[in-house]
């Protein structure tokens, strides 16, 4: 559910969990667990007391999620990557190369808010790559910046044995380094196609788009032997709505509205070290 006071009914166990960033940016986190008898109001009210929701909310966001989550026994996390786990959108740092940052940036934006097909917008956005030397690969890749709290994400995810993996609208020659720099245990993403060390402007085989998305979520969950109910999709944009919904448990990170709609949960501050409070505190 989103960060606002009306909570939908639920009918398991349920835990509201809210969370304080300090001047010093530190993270802590409060829950509060509710039987399924509870009702809207109830909790509503409940945590009024405690200074949660509302224009005067003692916190910083909050979220319900089934208090099962907090007791599984592992967890997997599926993360979206541009403008989630990193800071920038890679197409846009690529295309900055061919002088059409701008114009691709406009297309990603559009994308993004559900407006045009994601497969035919990457094709387009891709096309104007063609011609550049494939080591502008690395270049960008030495650019890229992790979001705030994504590496304290990922140790703490390994520490308790949980496992965390990226899928990208974006391209496998950036993530596979930052995969391996982060420590990501999978990863999946487009393939730009490169003939005589140059950039042709097409991607080649599957292209990574919504749907594929959600199915990734389910080959992990199976490959990693975690229950769909203990899985964690976060992204962004309306490429991740098919995840979100897929997940047990599905995060709006400084999403578009579209995402917002249809997320379980909504963090507006830039920030991934929040998320471990979904799942434990």
């Amino acid at each position: 559910m989103s960060t606002d006071t009306n909570f939908t009914a639920p009918r398991t166990p349920q835990t509201i969990v809210a969370w304080k960033i300090s001047e010093v940016g530190e993270i802590s986190g409060t829950r509060w667990d509710y039987d399924a008898a509870a009702s809207d109001a109830q909790i509503t009210s409940a945590l009024a007391e405690f200074g949660v929701g509302g224009e005067h909310s003692s916190f910083d966001g909050f979220a319900q999620v089934p208090t099962s989550l907090l007791a599984a026994e592992k967890v997997l996390v599926v993360t979206d990557v541009d403008s989630t786990l990193i800071e920038q959108e890679v197409i846009e740092m690529l295309a900055a190369h061919a002088g059409k940052e701008a114009e691709v940036a406009a297309v990603t934006d559009a994308a993004m808010r559900g407006e045009l097909d994601f497969a035919e917008s990457l094709r387009e956005r891709v096309a104007v790559l063609a011609g550049l030397p494939a080591s502008i690969i690395d270049e960008v890749v030495a650019k890229v910046e992790f979001t705030p709290g994504a590496a304290q994400l990922v140790q703490g995810l390994h520490l308790q044995n949980n496992k965390i993996a990226a899928v990208s609208g974006g391209f496998n020659q950036v993530l596979a380094p930052l995969a391996k720099k982060i420590g990501l245990d999978a990863f999946a993403a487009n393939e730009l196609e490169i003939v005589d060390g140059k950039l042709t402007g097409r991607v080649v085989g599957e292209i990574v788009d919504r749907a594929a998305k959600a199915r990734y979520v389910h080959q992990w969950a199976e490959e990693f032997g975690t229950p769909l109910s203990a899985t964690i999709a976060v992204g962004d944009g309306a490429n991740d709505i098919d995840m979100i919904e897929t997940a047990g448990t599905g995060v709006a990170f400084c999403a578009k509205p579209a995402l917002e709609t249809v997320a379980d949960v909504v963090v507006r501050q830039r920030r991934l070290d929040i998320l471990p409070l979904l799942w434990g505190i």
